[in-house]
């Protein structure tokens, strides 16, 4: 009876011996890991645990981890932010972006992309923050956070967008001060009036509640002068967004009609101001992005403006819109700096977009596809490219949350 009972203890021991020896909820290994914060970029392994980054090294024994991901020539980056997004979906399908069919669920696009973040770009203003908040930010599993549109109908469309009356300053500034967990910034769009009243208002709401802001220049007839608004209006760390659009009746567009990026652009840029990419359904154009690149006006953010108007159009998704980049010739550590790491410190949460130990467990698992790909701008144009990004796997919070091809699974005996 002794020795019975002597067994089932030591076989209890060797038990939780295992366990105890188990120190992660998961271990991803032997992946190519970039996190521009941290300035890796080398074949490492990350480890996890409690939902959080524990340990990023090499050669981490995988007896340590409960689970174990293989990402052998896998890249292992900070889940991926995208820092223009209409994610306030609704059903008034007279409302286009601000709770209207427009918009988009933010789950249904996200993580199959790569994407931990949402930044939802101005779609409600302060009056239906509060529906927004309630039926899309809280219930998503994508974190969604928000710039607060400058009207206060939000992104209703026509006449709405257009009153100057509901751009107050201080109401919006007010309501962006109560809600600093959500709401990240300050948005102008789609006012087409020859006013600088719009982007001042949006500017003064952003000192008010220390925030920057993102203007969408809108549609304005003549032009007004982007110079001007870079060099007068804008702040260091405030945004233009669209930065490769080209409409040359109603804005005027960084590179001229010779295909030169204009000195001021790198004047603005050295001095602070951001440029997002803002892809879209109409504000991606390859005569613009191309030869910018070349000449080195290169957007610090790369953002997809996600809608029903760009999804299945030349914007697709954020990876299709990363590798549109790596074609134009920037390096994946710079395609992932600008799809991380930047728009972090843009919307000032340098919490997110790295895999600094402590930090939320929000990775994405990329492989890049070599072969023949064509990648469409808004014009239907084709730049030809021989690499391709896909999102294998996303991680949100150490929850698997899109596994392409099963690298997290465990495998069934044929």
């Amino acid at each position: 009876m002794r020795i019975k009972t002597f067994i089932v203890s030591a076989a209890l021991l060797s038990i939780t011996i295992l366990v105890s020896a188990q120190n992660y909820t998961t271990i991803i290994k032997g992946g190519h890991v970039i996190d521009p914060k941290n300035n890796i970029d080398d074949i490492m392994d990350v480890a996890i645990k409690d939902g959080k980054i524990a340990l990023v090294a090499k050669n981490i024994d995988p007896k340590e981890g409960k689970q174990v991901i293989n990402a052998k020539d896998l890249y292992v980056t900070p889940g991926l932010i995208d820092m223009h997004v209409h994610v306030f979906q609704g059903t008034r399908y007279d409302q286009a972006l601000m709770n209207g069919g427009s918009s988009v669920s933010p789950d249904a696009f996200s993580f199959r992309a790569g994407v931990t973040t949402f930044v939802d770009a101005g779609s409600s203003g302060w009056r239906a923050f509060d529906d927004f908040k309630r039926q899309t930010i809280d219930v998503s599993q994508t974190r969604v956070l928000a710039f607060l549109n400058i009207v206060g109908e939000g992104m209703r469309g026509g006449p709405f967008e257009q009153n100057i009356k509901d751009m107050d300053a201080h109401k919006t500034a007010d309501y962006a001060k109560a809600h600093p967990k959500e709401i990240v910034g300050i948005k102008l769009a789609h006012y087409d009036g020859h006013d600088w009243a719009p982007t001042d208002s949006t500017v003064a709401a952003g000192k008010l509640s220390n925030l920057p802001v993102m203007i969408d220049f809108g549609a304005s007839d003549p032009p007004l002068s982007l110079e001007e608004l870079l060099m007068k209006h804008l702040r260091p760390g405030d945004i233009f967004t669209h930065a490769y659009a080209y409409w040359p009746k109603t804005r005027e567009a960084p590179v001229d009609e010779n295909g030169k990026v204009k000195p001021y652009i790198f004047a603005a840029q050295k001095s602070g101001r951001i440029f997002d990419v803002g892809h879209g359904g109409g504000s991606f154009f390859w005569s613009q992005a191309a030869p910018a690149i070349k000449q080195g006006f290169i957007a610090e953010v790369i953002s997809s403006d996600l809608h029903t108007g760009s999804m299945n159009g030349g914007m697709k998704d954020m990876c299709n819109l990363m590798s549109k980049f790596l074609n134009m010739g920037l390096s994946v550590q710079d395609v992932i700096l600008r799809s991380t790491w930047k728009p972090a410190n843009v919307i000032k949460r340098p919490e997110l977009g790295n895999l600094s130990v402590g930090a939320e467990a929000d990775v994405a698992i990329l492989s890049i596809d070599k072969g023949s790909f064509g990648f469409i701008d808004i014009t239907g144009e084709r730049l030809d490219g021989t690499q391709k990004i896909v999102a294998e796997l996303t991680m949100r919070a150490c929850r698997v949350v899109w596994d392409l091809n099963g690298i997290a699974a465990t495998s069934v005996r044929k």
